[in-house]
């Protein structure tokens, strides 16, 4: 066995989740996560909803950050995009932002801290 094949073999057993498991989205995008949460030998599924600010990496080892308003603080959190703990991830909203990186998002409060949302038409629906 080469060194490629060990390495693929390796990454399939620690991230059972594949592409077709993580739904598309990017940063401006309001998603919910849903997290699973271990507390000594109880589980629970907590969700987090927020905007997407970033993404990134690449690869199994690819990372997102979401930021929401809890309140009045602001919370960002940092998920592993192929995490075996993340149950699942919905888009609710996608947003029209015109950087990879919304940091800006972070001095803004109140209504301008809005983002656009993207209209659908008929046909993208589908």
């Amino acid at each position: 066995m080469n060194k490629d094949a060990i390495i693929k073999l390796v990454n399939e057993q620690m991230w059972p989740k594949t592409d077709a498991d993580v739904p598309s989205f990017k940063a401006g995008d309001t998603i919910t996560v849903s997290y699973k949460i271990v507390e000594g030998n109880k589980e629970r599924v907590q969700s987090f909803r927020g905007v997407v600010i970033q993404i990134k990496g690449s690869g199994k080892t690819k990372m997102f950050t979401i930021r929401k308003i809890s309140n009045g603080v602001g919370v960002e959190r940092i998920f592993p995009l192929y995490s075996p703990h993340i149950d699942k991830i919905e888009v609710n909203k996608i947003g029209v932002v015109r950087r990879a990186r919304i940091y800006y998002l972070r001095d803004l409060t109140g209504k301008k801290a809005r983002i656009k949302e993207k209209r659908m038409t008929r046909t993208e629906k589908k």
